[in-house]
Formats: C-alpha cells, structure tokens, sequence
C-alpha cells in the first residue's frame, strides 16, 4: 500500500472510532522527505489517496489539493520529533471537553503510560492554524507522544499511521476516565512514584517484546 492510500485509510479510521466528525480533525505522515496530510474542507470518512496532499520542507504543495489548516502543527511535531512519522490532530468528544480545563491528564490508569510519560500535557490556547499554535503543540510533545490543545482538542503522534490511531483512542478513554473522576472528586488519586516506576519497566518489556 503507499503512503497515500495508508493516510487515506488513517483517516477513515479516525472517523470510523469517532475521534472526528465531518471536516474536523486532520492526520499525516512523512514520506520520504515530503509532508502527507489530509485535505482542508474534506470529510475524513470519504478520503482516497488520490486526495492526500504533499507538501515540501518549505510548506509548499507540490502537486493538487489545499492542505488541512493545521499543517503547520504536524510539520513542527515532526520537525521536532524525528524519532515520529505519523500524526493524528482530533476533536474527539472527551478529550476537547478535558482540553477546556487546561489541564494535564494525570496518571489516573495505567495506560497513560503509552503518552510517554505520567501524564497527558495540555498545550496553552493558541489560534487554530496558525504557528503559535503549531509551536505549543511541538513544545508539548517534546517529552511525550501525545498531548491536548487548551480550548481545541488533541494530537497523538507515533513511529506509524496505526500507532497514531491507537494513541488518538486511547488519549480518548483517558479523558473520559478523567472527566468522570472529577465529577466525583476534584482531586481523584493518581499513581504515585513508585507505582509508576514499575509502570515504567513493565511497559519497557512490553515495547521491547519481553
């Protein structure tokens, strides 16, 4: 399959799980040198590779199609991530609703642990689209794979197109965990050090194959 018909395919998947709805929401990935992202003004669930968007270093379309507006932020998230190739940017429900708190999503169930860290951050609200926005979501995925946007919703970035997917979900179910926490305490309790510190090894032997 090439990368094309794969982002095609990544986006459908998004909005098959819900994680966008209509034209909201965008996903891309590296190819080669080049920049793949989903079209502006697109329904997600009816993508073809023929409609995916290459873009330069530069920011410069080669070929046809208008970009997504936000491809600034998966060009600075990869930019700043080499060690990533795929990025999944979503409005999913819960998580949109937690991004209104500006807050981290702590440590409340083990699987945070897939963000790369103990935590989901919360990027600072910026202008959708624009580079101050590109620039807080790269700065909150510096340490971590995944993070929300204040006030916007959320991005999940990975090695692959399906890891991206998977880590978009999970962002998902975390908020949902966390919001329904809070509407029980304002202080739910986390993991503490030293139980994510085995978490930590654990999850190593697992990504590692162990």
């Amino acid at each position: 399959m090439s990368m094309r018909a794969a982002l095609a395919e990544a986006a459908r998947e998004v909005a098959r799980r819900g994680l966008v709805t209509g034209t909201a929401g965008n996903v891309s990935a590296r190819d080669g040198g080049l920049l793949l992202v989903t079209p502006t003004g697109r329904d997600l669930a009816t993508l073809a590779a023929e409609d995916i968007v290459a873009l330069d270093a530069a920011g410069c379309v080669l070929g046809h199609g208008r970009p997504t507006s936000e491809w600034r932020l998966h060009q600075a998230v990869l930019a700043a991530r080499p060690d990533l190739a795929a990025v999944a940017h979503t409005h999913s429900p819960a998580a949109t609703a937690a991004s209104a708190l500006r807050r981290n999503i702590p440590a409340v169930h083990y699987t945070v642990i897939a963000a790369g860290g103990g935590d989901i951050p919360c990027a600072p609200y910026a202008t959708p689209g624009s580079e101050a926005l590109a620039a807080a979501a790269a700065g909150a995925l510096a340490s971590r794979d995944a993070c929300l946007l204040a006030h916007h919703g959320a991005v999940a970035a990975a090695a692959t197109l399906a890891g991206a997917v998977s880590l978009a979900q999970m962002v998902e179910e975390l908020a949902g965990m966390w919001l329904r926490l809070l509407a029980v305490t304002p202080a739910p309790p986390v993991l503490d050090a030293a139980e994510f510190a085995g978490l930590e090894a654990a999850w190593a032997a697992y990504r590692g194959g162990g």
